[in-house]
């Protein structure tokens, strides 16, 4: 079920700098957002304060105070929500269980779980390294590997920091494939990235970190050939 984060007076700030004070933010049901900004305003923080990752220095997210959210965010939402860091997290086992170990431990054993980890794999060509260790992986395969890790757990909310920055372009279309998945099925998704390319296409609105505060605008949807040519993934196989 697709959720709604709904942020009040949200602010972060470091010592006697402010980051940014955010009056009103909505994120959700099915949005996607390209998240725009220079070096340094502060993109990648807030990703974080709405995946409850980082600490924001003032505010409220669904009506909760910063004193209660962080503790009603990880029993609640924790699941719901999934950062995709640009230099991702590896868990010291194979391709195929460091998928594994994101479903839910009922789920983790037996062929069913590896069936849905392979086919994850190769949505995002990386099915012929299912069993190898993920330290052979160069720094773009780990941000494959890292994306269809997401994907599987099918989150409400996906947050994407840079995902496309170690990627060439054949490898991004893998994760573009996923993205526009995850949409159909009504999750939302924010991008940031410094450049224009098939996840950013996909966007349908824009936020703007700017001068310590946010614009939303809608964001001109550009749709090339390849994904409009983009088919749907079958999920009979995946139990979801």
């Amino acid at each position: 079920m697709s959720i709604q984060l709904r942020a009040q007076d949200l602010s972060k700030r470091y010592d006697d700098r402010v980051l940014f004070h955010i009056p009103s933010l909505t994120l959700g049901p099915s949005d996607a957002i390209y998240l725009k900004g220079h070096n340094g305003v502060g993109k990648t923080t807030l990703l974080k304060i709405l995946a409850g990752l980082t600490t924001p220095s003032s505010g409220s997210i669904n009506g909760d105070e910063i004193s209660t959210f962080h503790r009603l965010f990880k029993r609640k939402l924790f699941r719901d929500v999934v950062y995709l860091h640009q230099s991702p997290y590896m868990f010291d086992a194979s391709l195929v269980d460091n998928i594994r170990y994101a479903l839910p431990v009922t789920s983790q054993k037996g062929l069913n779980s590896r069936t849905r980890a392979i086919h994850a794999l190769r949505q995002v060509g990386l099915e012929s390294l299912a069993d190898e260790h993920c330290s052979v992986l160069s720094g773009g395969e780990k941000q494959r590997l890292a994306m269809a890790r997401a994907w599987i757990v099918n989150p409400s909310i996906l947050l994407m920091d840079e995902p496309s920055a170690s990627l060439d372009i054949e490898s991004t279309q893998g994760i573009v494939c996923l993205a526009k998945d995850l949409l159909d099925r009504g999750s939302s998704i924010v991008i940031t990235s410094h450049q224009q390319n098939g996840l950013t296409n996909l966007c349908d609105t824009q936020w703007s970190i700017e001068n310590q505060g946010l614009t939303v605008t809608p964001h001109l949807r550009i749709i090339d050939e390849e994904i409009k040519q983009i088919e749907p993934i079958t999920h009979n196989i995946l139990g979801n």
